[in-house]
């Protein structure tokens, strides 16, 4: 089975086609989108990642093993199941006509027509109208196709409908509102069959269709736009005519020996508008600095016994006024089936959270066997407060979970701690036996 990393930038829509087939093929798939693992526009350029994928693009994957991919679809086909991939000559090559479909005929005109409302394109009206009318025929063949199928081949989810799920992800949610969809209901059908299928719901969270189609936005767009200097006004005039001259020979020099920039080639329109966004101001700033240092709990927890070694050092130099403990429990157990896909929605939380785990730990299992399980675990935060509240990104999963916040002081939480930390234990107030568990560190 495939395991690796994949390094993207958060939100690319081509790098869910290769999570999102993880989330079928059980795939062991790390996401590095945030510092300190990748930050885009810098990790990208180091010669080390240049090294093993040429073109500074992403996303782009490294196995476990070494083994280094670029090119989205390429990296969705190695992390696919055989499913995935149509388990006939025929299905398999419905599938990359699908696939191909999606990049030469929904991509170009979606993209025309999407990225002026992000602000990341100034707007064009032929433009936008022609890229309408090409989403319309697009539309209307898989509007077509889908009247006799569930799905685009056989009848079951494969990378066709992952592919083309993501190629249309944008149009739903920016522009296709419901007078403009009306004429295709067999498409719209399957997204949302699709979208709200467990390993797509991983990967997306809840995805909300377009209401109000949106519009080009002049001052979104201006200021994504780098800012360039203004030119600076030569001093003289005819008669420092030569002197000048030589001035600019020198300059031109000069420039000569300066390192040129990192070419903006490597990265599309909406890659460079992601680069160029400010970052987003952290959550926890207000917080006063904690003598608990979680990254040095964490080491300990990774690499060394839980019970003699990792424990005993949480409790000697856990902070009870600069972190909370807290338990959270699965609202919904009598919604999970199979156990992979139950452990799947754990993933994909953790994936949503990534640029929590600077200030948080957990230990969340699965309990139970297949038809007859539950989701529980246990969360240390920085603050006192439920941390998701704190950011809207971190928001998509965290209310399906019945939350309470626990009293450091108290047995019940030494116990809890202990057992989840170290996934084993009684588990007294679950009721069913350890299945298994993941750590968000």
């Amino acid at each position: 089975m495939a395991a690796g990393t994949l390094y993207t930038y958060p939100e690319n829509w081509r790098a869910f086609k290769a999570q999102i087939a993880a989330q079928y093929s059980g795939a062991h798939l790390k996401v590095a989108s945030t510092a300190p693992a990748f930050t885009f526009g810098q990790t990208n350029r180091t010669p080390a990642f240049l090294n093993n994928f040429p073109l500074g693009k992403v996303p782009a994957f490294q196995g476990d093993d070494g083994f280094c991919l670029f090119e989205s679809n390429a990296i969705a086909y190695y992390l696919s199941s055989d499913a995935l991939r149509g388990s006939t000559p025929q299905d398999s090559a419905q599938v990359l006509q699908w696939v191909s479909f999606a990049d030469s005929e929904i991509i170009p005109p979606a993209s025309a027509w999407v990225f002026p409302t992000l602000g990341i394109m100034q707007f064009n009206k032929q433009a936008t109208e022609q890229a309408k009318e090409e989403v319309k025929r697009v539309l209307t063949v898989l509007h077509q196709h889908l009247n006799t199928h569930t799905f685009l081949v056989g009848e079951r989810v494969s990378l066709a409908d992952i592919s083309v799920v993501c190629s249309l992800l944008w149009l739903y949610k920016q522009v296709l509102d419901p007078s403009f969809r009306q004429p295709f209901p067999n498409v719209t059908r399957w997204f949302v069959t699709c979208i709200n299928q467990p390993q797509f719901k991983a990967v997306l969270g809840e995805v909300k269709l377009c209401e109000k189609m949106a519009q080009f936005d002049a001052k979104k767009f201006a200021e994504m736009q780098p800012k360039k200097d203004a030119p600076k006004k030569e001093k003289g005039g005819k008669e420092g005519g030569k002197p000048q001259e030589k001035k600019e020979k020198k300059e031109k020099k000069e420039e000569k020996k300066a390192p040129a920039p990192a070419p903006e080639e490597d990265m599309d329109e909406c890659e460079a508008a992601l680069a160029s966004e400010p970052k987003a101001k952290d959550p926890f700033a207000h917080l006063t600095k904690s003598p608990f240092v979680l990254d040095e709990f964490k080491r300990k927890y990774s690499n060394e016994d839980t019970l003699t070694v990792a424990l005993p050092h949480f409790w000697e130099h856990f902070d009870r006024e600069g972190y909370s403990i807290w338990y959270g429990e699965y609202r919904y157990p009598e919604e999970l089936a199979m156990t992979f896909m139950s452990c799947n929605l754990i993933t994909g939380m953790f994936q949503r959270l990534d640029k929590l785990r600077k200030n948080a730990f957990a230990s969340v299992i699965l309990f139970g066997s297949n038809n007859d399980s539950s989701i529980s675990g246990i969360w240390v935060f920085r603050g006192q407060d439920l941390a998701f509240t704190l950011s809207e990104d971190w928001q998509i999963d965290y209310e399906s979970y019945e939350w309470r916040k626990l009293d450091v002081d108290s047995d019940e939480c030494k116990t809890m701690v202990k057992e989840y930390f170290a996934w084993e234990g009684e588990f007294k107030h679950v009721g069913k036996p350890f299945n298994q568990g993941k750590v968000f560190k």
